[in-house]
């Protein structure tokens, strides 16, 4: 089964097992989070309905991405400014797709 979840402003196709880079997210190595904005579910050709799905993903570790320079100049006036930047990540790894009532009666 896999579904298409919106965070950080993105859109990612998931499996269980997957695992995604993301914006950062709070929590800290460990811990669970879920992912509510399901967009789209399915398994195989066929689409499922997505009312109360919900993405359950375990984090795997808050890192930092790629440093990125920002230079700014503007000719012929001695103008020059340098500026790094390192965006911060969350990666993930998807445990399961799953409905939200059946794991609250699992859970009860």
């Amino acid at each position: 089964m896999f579904a298409i979840v919106r965070t950080g402003g993105k859109q990612y196709r998931v499996a269980a097992g997957d695992k995604i880079v993301v914006e950062k997210l709070d929590g800290e190595a460990g811990s669970n989070v879920t992912l509510g904005d399901v967009l789209l579910a399915g398994e195989g050709s066929e689409l499922k309905s997505v009312e109360g799905l919900t993405v359950s993903a375990e984090i795997i570790a808050q890192a930092k991405g790629e440093k990125v320079i920002v230079f700014k100049k503007r000719r012929r006036h001695n103008y020059r400014r340098k500026n790094g930047h390192r965006q911060q990540h969350t990666i993930l790894k998807i445990t399961a797709i799953g409905d939200k009532r059946a794991d609250d009666s699992a859970a009860a």
